[in-house]
């Protein structure tokens, strides 16, 4: 058995690095398509959430304006939207 190769050779290795090495490559993008998706849909959530902010401060200025709420109720009720409790 003089001269026979045990393992993969010298082709092998080289078919297997450049697979790993496209591997490792698709996975960097993948993981860096993620990212940019993942900062990007914050910006865009938080658009909703500032209208509809506005939306009730505008809805208690109203009930104020009407008479329904006094200012120290007003007052409360704003600091409470504004915390976000």
């Amino acid at each position: 058995m003089v001269g026979r190769r045990r393992g993969m050779g010298i082709v092998g290795v080289a078919a297997t690095a450049k697979v790993v090495s496209n591997r490792t490559q698709a996975q960097a993008e993948q993981k860096a398509e993620q990212q940019s998706q993942q900062q990007e849909a914050p910006v865009a959530s938080v658009a909703p959430v500032a209208d509809d902010l506005v939306a009730q401060l505008e809805k208690l200025a109203g009930l104020k304006a009407s008479g329904i709420l006094s200012e120290e109720e007003f007052t409360a009720a704003k600091a409470k939207l504004i915390s976000g409790n």
